[in-house]
């Protein structure tokens, strides 16, 4: 029987081959070499970092839900100034963007997700039952508490993930970052690829972002009215980062990332086009806080109540059906990832014991040696101790204070383990971190109502646990990207962990205090009686909103669940098939657009490594090879122009300005829409013909 049950579910059970370490691998900085890592300047100066790069994601989220990865950029930034007048290391440099990438993860987290308080239901006072915890110490705790637990679990996991998996997960922002410190510190060649792929991209989002020369998502869809093949969308957004990371994850990820897509935008939308009214589809959006009424225009895909319809149906489809699907994928995925994990966690666990163990620690290479496993313990006690007694956290009773707690932990420990996951897949910048928090309040929601603690009254309670686990997750994934450059350039990993819990304190101070000021309403709509600027057309905040419409609809049992289940059951058959079912959920659950361009990079690096194997060509080092080199170009460049253009965009009359030279209009009405974009899908192609040829240089 035992043999019979494990032929059955031996889709779950990890590969062999999938948890060897690679034993050839010798980081850039040897063991024994004494170089400079963690000083005082290089704290200073990633913690300065921390705190412009967490301003701008708030206001990035809050604007259009949005974030973009810090941890490149920064590590440029530090090669660029650090090295240049302070004279700092490779070692030093990468504590440099450890300290500073926190504030971009703990403010993604924290925009996404706290102000749903405002969106709660409403007292018999007419104001939301969360907006008293709006406040700048809840954001303070919520972020602090949530970003501590999110590096604490990521501890203990780094020897399995990061070491263990170093051949099976890319993590392709950690590796880029990597290749950009060891590049800028051995100069020449390597350092001239880097900074190619970077001015390509610097160049190419000026144009795009700046002047709109080149359209962001150029789009092929078919119309409602076609009875053949309704509602069908192909899009990208031809980014140079989304380029790059496909290039650096390979062909086979990205394929199973696209797939996802496929199925969602030229499968699923169109059946649910064909078959869902689309007064059913707008009442949906209702449901969900995307739309105020039936009578009301506006909300995704432009409902028209004149005419009954949407402009852009497949976008509407898509926010009320298909990011619920995915959501469910996205958790069935993660669940069965954590199951083939197992092993690999058990194996971390085991060593980090062992570590607790006197001198266990002064034994490792300088390489190895963590934070103590007490430490973590001791750190997670605590955290439950401080969620019980401060009065930030909401609750009736120190009962449903502890309940709070214990989910928490028990949700961290699951959803730091998928991110971290995730993120070795496909980058950070493109991680579901809103799927899992979906997750989370949908289970937490679950419990609640288990205990009998329904009703409008605990609907801040779940919000908090969703935002804590959102805020672990996006800091997990972002330690996990860091740790992974930090393994890469030789960094000892116990500095890299103290550096990112400064990170998370000292941007935490400052991202509180940025949603708060966003907050602040403007003369005009004071006057009209919006006491928060959060909410309105200037920030709406789409994915507060979800949360906090979500919480109510679970809380009132007013929500579809079977949505949920048919993703689960998609997840389900894709890993019985033999597919990577997480990838290929998160693609299901992202837009077409995202993963489409990814895909183009993955097929860029096929295309180079058959021609390569053709010509009986290959590459010494494939994370210094000039491909990868360039694309790590691409992708700091993308990620930098992205950061530039939102510090930008806070400035009113900057924003004005940009505004004044944007030349889409000019070249749509010379070009047609069509040709507009498909100047911009030609330009794409040119620069993926660009990386193509420097990958193909030797």
């Amino acid at each position: 029987m035992v043999d019979s049950f494990s032929r059955i579910f031996s889709f779950l059970l990890p590969k062999p081959s999938t948890f060897m370490e690679s034993k050839d691998f010798k980081p850039y900085v040897p063991n024994e070499s004494n170089v400079a890592e963690f000083t005082v300047k290089s704290v200073v100066m990633g913690a300065i970092f921390g705190v412009l790069f967490g301003a701008a994601t708030v206001y990035l989220s809050l604007k259009a839900g949005l974030s973009v990865s810090a941890s490149i950029p920064i590590a440029v930034l530090a090669i660029s100034l650090g090295r240049k007048f302070l004279g700092t290391t490779i070692l030093e440099n990468n504590i440099i963007q450890t300290t500073g990438s926190a504030g971009e993860s703990i403010a993604s987290g924290v925009v996404f997700t706290l102000p749903g308080f405002l969106f709660l239901s409403m007292t018999e006072e007419g104001k939301s039952i969360g907006a008293d915890f709006f406040n700048y110490w809840t954001i303070l705790t919520l972020a602090i508490l949530g970003g501590f637990l999110g590096t604490f679990m990521m501890i203990p996991l780094r020897r399995s993930l990061i070491v263990q998996e170093h051949g099976t997960l890319p993590y392709p922002e950690g590796t880029a970052c990597g290749s950009v410190l060891i590049a800028g510190e051995k100069g020449g060649d390597l350092a001239k690829t880097a900074y190619q792929g970077l001015g390509v991209a610097m160049l190419y989002a000026f144009f795009q972002k700046i002047l709109h020369m080149i359209a962001e998502v150029p789009k092929l869809a078919s119309s409602q009215a076609s009875k053949i093949f309704p509602s069908a969308v192909v899009s990208g957004e031809i980014t140079p980062e989304y380029l790059g990371v496909g290039y650096i994850i390979g062909f086979r990820i990205s394929a199973v990332l696209v797939g996802g897509g496929l199925l969602a935008w030229l499968g699923l939308i169109p059946l649910l086009a064909t078959l869902v009214p689309a007064d059913t589809i707008a009442e949906q959006l209702i449901k969900l806080g995307y739309l105020k009424d039936l009578a009301t225009a506006g909300g995704p895909g432009g409902w028209n109540p004149d005419s009954h319809s949407f402009t852009d149906t497949a976008s509407a489809i898509y926010r009320a059906y298909i990011r619920q699907i995915g959501a469910g994928a996205v958790a069935a995925g993660g669940f069965m990832a954590l199951i083939k994990s197992i092993p690999t966690i058990v194996s971390s666990f085991s060593q980090s014991l062992a570590s607790m163990k006197a001198g266990a620690e002064a034994t490792r290479l300088r390489t190895e040696q963590d934070l103590s496993f007490k430490v973590v313990l001791l750190g997670c006690l605590a955290l439950v101790i401080l969620m019980v007694i401060l009065p930030q956290i909401p609750g009736d009773g120190l009962l449903t204070k502890f309940l709070i707690a214990v989910l928490v932990v028990v949700f961290g420990f699951f959803f730091v383990t998928v991110a971290s996951r995730i993120v070795g897949i496909i980058g950070s910048s493109s991680s579901p971190v809103s799927g899992m928090t979906i997750a989370t309040i949908m289970a937490t929601s679950l419990v609640f109502i288990g205990f009998g603690l329904t009703g409008k009254m605990y609907e801040p309670a779940v919000l908090v646990i969703g935002g804590m686990i959102c805020i672990a997750a996006a800091n997990a994934g972002n330690t996990s990207q860091d740790l992974k450059t930090g393994y890469l350039v030789g960094a000892t990993p116990r500095y890299q962990q103290i550096a990112l819990f400064i990170g998370v304190i000292v941007s935490s101070l400052v991202i509180g205090a940025t949603v708060k000021l966003l907050d602040t309403p403007t003369p005009d709509l004071a006057a009209q009686g919006i006491q928060h600027a959060i909410g309105t057309d200037k920030f709406p905040a789409p994915q507060g909103t979800l949360m906090a419409t979500l919480i109510k609809g679970l809380l009132s049992f007013n929500l579809d669940w079977q949505f949920v289940l048919v993703g689960v059951f998609i997840a389900l058959t894709i890993e019985i098939m033999g597919v990577n079912a997480l990838s290929f959920a998160v693609g299901l659950y992202l837009p077409l657009s995202t993963t489409l361009p990814i895909f183009a990079g993955g097929c860029v690096k096929a295309l180079v490594n058959w021609n390569s194997k053709r010509q009986g060509i290959e590459e010494e080092d494939a994370d210094l090879g000039k491909g990868n080199l360039f694309s790590t170009g691409l992708v700091a460049g993308g990620a930098l122009a992205g950061v530039v253009v939102a510090l930008l965009s806070v400035n009113d009359s900057i924003f004005n300005a940009l505004a004044n030279i944007n030349l889409e209009h000019p070249l749509a009405s010379v070009l047609g829409e069509g040709g507009y974009q498909l100047l911009g899908a030609g330009l794409f192609t040119a620069m993926a013909l660009v990386l193509y040829r420097v990958a193909m240089k030797r």
